[in-house]
């Protein structure tokens, strides 16, 4: 079934959009007491019953849900649904432990497309388009979210998951694609391939891109539009609460991702005492669903830093934005006492004459001080000189110190040295002791 616009659900009043969240909040919290232990115990802890929810002011009464729960659960604890009845799980890569699994009922499959295909017209994407999708396939959520979303929509898929980047731009450009999926630093590696083989792809039919899945910068988007001549639009989404499409920017203003809160209710808290926050300061965004059955989530802290507006953008959706993510807690490095997020050295770093746009952070301790290493990467251009590769470094190292703030040893390496990612970026390689 194709998707069909429905403005009215975009440009819901406010008022309106508040008592469909209730409505919705109190079936996800009976779904979540009534099938889930995990749930049902916490609430019962706290003397909190469905009923009890009388205004949305009541759901910072409810316990927080994190990462670790998934894990201790593994592999189906959470769900609210025998295995039976899921039509589908994912799961992450697991490399730090057991993964976090997530499941799906054919209902839930169905409101992700749609979300999906919402966020993809939302960005400016059309029935009819050619999709070239280079999100990876599998466990990761993904190449099948954007996948299922895109055929809802009514465009044409080119399911071609990450990798094989030569072939990648040989069919982008016998096939026509008008809208790219990828991560925003495999679309840096497309567009480099691309510039070696010597096919501009500015000329090609590519008038949008749907990057997400990593924080990245707007010094990373206009890299990307410059060299892959479209129009590079952040999504949002994870997979403990439904995969890509939770939240999209608009072609139109670009101002903030729509979170879409006929389906989720977002929260912005601090992220030490776990108070909410003003809207408009930053924190850490916490996600409630309202619509999923399989695996309900009651407000997730995600660790994603961001801010919130629910004022009414020029493209006419009411949905509340979520300002550009800037990193996750558990991303923020403390250099010698000061808090960075790498997105905020990506920042400095993309743009800057004479180096390519890829990078890494070493991080390593000396004596009782962290010390962080940015590993950088000299334009094709720029003669492999150890004079002008100092030059370089001494460039970036000060710019970065008048910039963030902190002191910085910078390596020069040689057009590509620094690894290149088909999916999410390794931006940091953390070498401290771990302690125990």
């Amino acid at each position: 079934m194709r998707y069909r616009f429905d403005p009215a659900a975009e440009t819901m009043p406010r008022a309106q959009l508040a008592a469909l969240q209730l409505k919705r909040l109190r079936q996800t919290v009976k779904n979540a007491y009534q099938n889930v232990p995990l749930h049902r115990k916490r609430l019962r802890k706290i003397g909190v019953e469905p009923g009890d929810l009388k205004s949305l002011e009541d759901l910072t009464r409810l316990p927080f849900s994190v990462k670790g729960d998934l894990r201790d659960h593994y592999p189906f604890g959470l769900f609210a649904r025998p295995r039976a009845q899921l039509a589908r799980l994912h799961a992450s890569s697991g490399t730090t432990g057991k993964p976090t699994v997530v499941g799906y009922t054919r209902k839930d499959l169905a409101t992700w497309a749609d979300l999906m295909a919402r966020s993809m017209a939302c960005a400016g994407a059309r029935p009819g388009d050619v999709v070239h999708n280079a999100y990876g396939y599998g466990l990761f959520t993904g190449g099948l979210g954007a996948h299922y979303g895109a055929e809802r929509l009514g465009a044409t898929v080119v399911p071609m998951s990450g990798g094989a980047t030569e072939r990648q731009i040989m069919l982008i450009k016998d096939f026509g694609a008008r809208v790219l999926c990828a991560t925003p630093s495999y679309a840096l590696v497309i567009a480099e391939v691309a510039e070696k083989e010597g096919v501009d792809l500015r000329r090609s039919r590519l008038k949008i891109g749907l990057f997400g899945a990593e924080p990245w910068s707007e010094a990373m988007r206009k890299e990307i539009q410059i060299r892959l001549g479209l129009k590079a639009v952040d999504l949002y989404g994870l997979s403990e609460i439904l995969g890509p499409g939770v939240a999209c920017e608009c072609e139109e203003a670009q101002a903030g991702l729509h979170g879409w809160e006929d389906h989720f209710i977002f929260e912005v808290i601090d992220p030490d005492s776990g108070k909410p926050v003003a809207e408009g300061t930053q924190g850490e965004l916490v996600i409630t669903t309202l619509t999923k059955e399989a695996l309900p989530m009651l407000r997730y802290r995600t660790r994603d830093i961001t801010r919130i507006s629910t004022q009414r953008c020029e493209c006419g959706r009411s949905h509340l934005r979520i300002k550009r993510i800037i990193g996750r807690n558990d991303d923020m490095l403390i250099i010698r006492g000061v808090n960075v997020y790498p997105s905020q050295i990506e920042a400095v770093l993309v743009g800057l004459p004479e180096i390519a746009p890829h990078y890494q952070l070493v991080i390593d301790r000396k004596g009782s001080l962290d010390q962080v290493t940015v590993e950088i990467e000299a334009a094709q251009d720029v003669a492999p000189d150890p004079e002008a590769y100092a030059r370089i470094g001494g460039a970036v190292r000060h710019q970065i110190k008048s910039m963030i703030g902190i002191s910085t040893e910078v390596v020069v390496k040689k057009p590509g040295e620094i690894p290149r990612s088909q999916g999410k970026a390794v931006r940091v390689r953390d070498l401290r002791p771990i302690v125990r």
